[in-house]
């Protein structure tokens, strides 16, 4: 009989603790800076995010970059253009996956 409430209360530590990480615990989350185009050069594009804020990002040509939802490159985006970047952490730095910008604000 004291084997089985052991029995049990070692089960019910470990449901409480948890017997591993939960699903997903080990995916990292997309970061995304919205704001407004302020400048495009070389790769690279700056946005005025919501804090006021410059923010440079270098943008690989394997990203996918959108204006209106249609295909577009990056040197077709213009100045105050509302625009949305999502990117992943690689290697403890945030990579460029996708520029969806609008004409429209």
């Amino acid at each position: 009989m004291t084997r089985l409430i052991s029995a049990g209360l070692f089960a019910a530590v470990l449901v409480f603790l948890g017997t591993g990480t939960p699903a997903g615990a080990d995916e990292k989350k997309d970061h995304v800076l919205e704001g407004e185009v302020h400048k495009v050069a070389d790769h690279k594009l700056t946005v005025v995010g919501s804090d006021k804020k410059e923010h440079t990002v270098e943008v690989p040509k394997e990203a996918k970059v959108t204006l209106d939802g249609k295909d577009a490159k990056l040197e077709d985006l213009k100045p105050h253009s509302p625009v949305k970047v999502t990117m992943k952490e690689e290697g403890g730095k945030h990579l460029v996956t996708k520029v969806e910008a609008t004409t429209k604000k």
